[in-house]
């Protein structure tokens, strides 16, 4: 039986989004096939859309009799997340052959990595590439050719991206096929102490250069529990991935294995194969719930409280704040990897993994076991995990009983901490949410002077000037959507961090993002209405008192209501974050941006 709140909150969601997901659901089955789509295309259409086929390939095609699946990839070789991806297209078609089909590459999507661009002016383009991503996936399967997509993606906007621009060809199967994370490197902990002494001045450079270098050292996600790995938990929360995928290294033979398991399941949830189970039907507000559910018992990455509602949106499925924080208040903790521990996610995946944790999940009411998933049974079929046969095929065996590491996961019996991971933040600055999973108790609250930037990098000047002592509030304005894309601002953790260590409270309060990796320092992020579009975050000055309680959720400036609306907004000139790098070109992205808890999109979702 679900969990009562969490049942209440799920009706709830169902009853707000009726008018909007009525229409997208009428739209999705009016476009709905039994016979091969490329069938209806004329004869022109279809001659385009196999000339670079090999004959074996175009009399498949041209017969009308077997599913044609479609191939959008994030593959670049400069990443090490989408590296792996390079090998999938001939893995995939192989596979497709086997069983009488074809598989086409049908487009690439963009994929760009806030590990390269934190801190730099190309992190202004980055929360922006979601839904550049999502048009490109509209892109790649306009064409009409196929009957079935699998979606090769895996890091922070990529997924999101994706799955908004799948869900505008909901009529289609498609399952999510992802890459893994690199093998473990230097200890996440002690990544953290090296930037630490950076921000402190006491090793230069090259030191620092070497640490990051032995973290990040090979193919695949970063190890880190942050946005990428976030994105792997809700796709098999959702059911859109096969059970058991996310966490496989590349390069094994169990990720080709399990590539090659979800090319047979797209085949066979096509509506030529006889068993259509279209994307709608599996992205539905129980599955938006049960994504909703898992970042809270994982304390997973806060730009989901963006992308989820996006995702969401796009389905035409309404969610807000206030679901992530009454489904965070019922939500136990049950993991804890970095930056919520120091463990990474391959020794979360090795102490049991996603089959275990939705094993207990399950079993405590907690997710809705009862939605429809890509292996074409129900999300039970998920507390399962993969492993090799002796011919080289996948196969799921059952969960392992107990956790084989319970400083990294736990039971349902014996959680880290009765609630999750998410608090809404609200008062008279706006609303926000805070990360508390990843902040010790004794700093999640923080009432003290402001001390207001504009800008990341004045902060970060002040600090190594010396001029950022006493307990304070930091409030960082004019970050948000609408004024420069909304960066993330993981680059404030260091300093932030070393005033903590040395006793002074601080906390930070700011309409721009914080990496998926950050933790520590209390933040209260997202802020909305955001500096730029009227919000009292510009009203703040110097000295003002904030309250910042992630105990409560209150956020406050401690200024009279008559005088806070008698205050002008600030109104720096920020016009150098709209040249450069290519920020240019996305100045109507700016203008249109719906706010955070809207989904930050420019996209027309319902």
């Amino acid at each position: 039986m679900t969990n009562k709140t969490i049942e209440a909150i799920t009706k709830r969601v169902i009853e707000r989004s009726k008018p909007t997901r009525e229409q997208y659901v009428a739209r999705m089955q009016a476009q709905a096939e039994k016979a091969p789509r490329r069938m209806k295309l004329a004869c022109g259409n279809l001659a385009h859309g196999f000339a670079a086929c090999d004959d074996h390939d175009k009399k498949s095609l041209r017969s009308g009799e077997v599913p044609n699946i479609a191939i959008v990839s994030s593959y670049n070789d400069m990443l090490s997340a989408h590296k792996p991806f390079e090998e999938y297209p001939d893995i995939i078609r192989n596979e497709a052959h086997k069983h009488g089909a074809v598989a086409q590459f049908a487009g690439a999507t963009p994929a760009m990595c806030d590990g390269v661009t934190q801190g730099q002016p190309g992190m202004d383009l980055s929360l922006f590439s979601r839904d550049v991503i999502a048009m490109s996936t509209a892109i790649a399967l306009s064409h009409d050719m196929f009957d079935a997509a699998l979606m090769l993606g895996i890091c922070d906007k990529i997924v999101p991206g994706l799955l908004i621009g799948a869900l505008s060809f909901g009529h289609l199967p498609t399952v999510f096929v992802p890459g893994g994370p690199m093998t473990s490197g230097l200890p996440n902990k002690e990544k953290a102490r090296i930037r630490q002494l950076f921000a402190e001045g006491k090793i230069g450079r090259e030191e620092l250069l070497d640490s990051e270098s032995a973290s990040y050292h090979g193919e695949g996600t970063c190890t880190f529990y942050g946005t990428a790995n976030s994105n792997q938990m809700m796709m098999e929360m959702m059911g859109l991935q096969l059970p058991g995928s996310s966490f496989v290294n590349p390069h094994t033979p169990l990720r080709e294995a399990l590539t090659r398991a979800a090319t047979r399941q797209a085949l066979a949830l096509s509506a030529v194969a006889g068993e259509y189970l279209p994307l709608w039907q599996i992205v539905d507000e129980k599955a938006i719930i049960n994504a909703m559910v898992g970042l809270n018992a994982t304390g997973g990455s806060t730009n989901h409280t963006i992308h989820l509602i996006a995702m969401a949106k796009a389905a035409g499925i309404q969610i807000n704040w206030s679901d992530f924080a009454e489904t965070s208040d019922v939500t136990p903790l049950f993991t804890r990897i970095y930056p919520n521990g120091s463990a990474d996610v391959n020794h979360f995946h090795a102490a049991g993994g996603m089959g275990f944790l939705m094993k207990e999940m399950l079993g405590a009411g907690l997710l809705h076991g009862d939605i429809k998933t890509v292996t074409g049974k129900d999300l039970h079929s998920f507390a399962q995990e993969p492993y090799l046969d002796n011919s080289g095929k996948a196969i799921w065996k059952a969960t392992p009983e107990h956790s084989l590491d319970e400083t990294v996961l736990r039971p349902a019996s014996n959680p880290f901490s009765a609630t999750g991971g998410t608090r809404l933040m609200e008062g008279n600055i706006g609303r926000g949410v805070m990360k508390v999973s990843a902040v010790a108790e004794e700093h999640q609250v923080v009432e003290a002077p402001a001390r207001v930037f504009t800008d990341q990098n004045h902060l970060i000047k002040a600090f190594k000037d010396g001029n950022l002592t006493g307990d304070f509030v930091a409030v960082i304005t004019h970050e948000g959507p609408a004024a420069c894309g909304m960066p993330e601002l993981h680059k404030l953790t260091p300093p932030l961090g070393v005033l903590q260590d040395m006793g002074f409270k601080v906390a930070l309060v700011t309409d721009g993002r914080m990496s998926g990796a950050s933790g520590k320092v209390p933040a209260a992020i997202h802020i909305t209405p955001e500096a730029v579009r009227g919000g009292v975050i510009a009203k703040i000055r110097d000295g003002d008192i904030v309250r910042v309680d992630g105990k409560t959720g209150e956020l406050t400036v401690k200024v009279p209501a008559e005088e806070l609306a008698a205050r002008e907004p600030s109104n720096p000139d920020i016009s150098a974050k709209h040249h450069g790098m290519g920020r240019e070109l996305f100045a109507p992205m700016r203008h249109a941006v719906t706010q955070a808890e809207d989904g930050a999109s420019f996209l027309g979702l319902y």
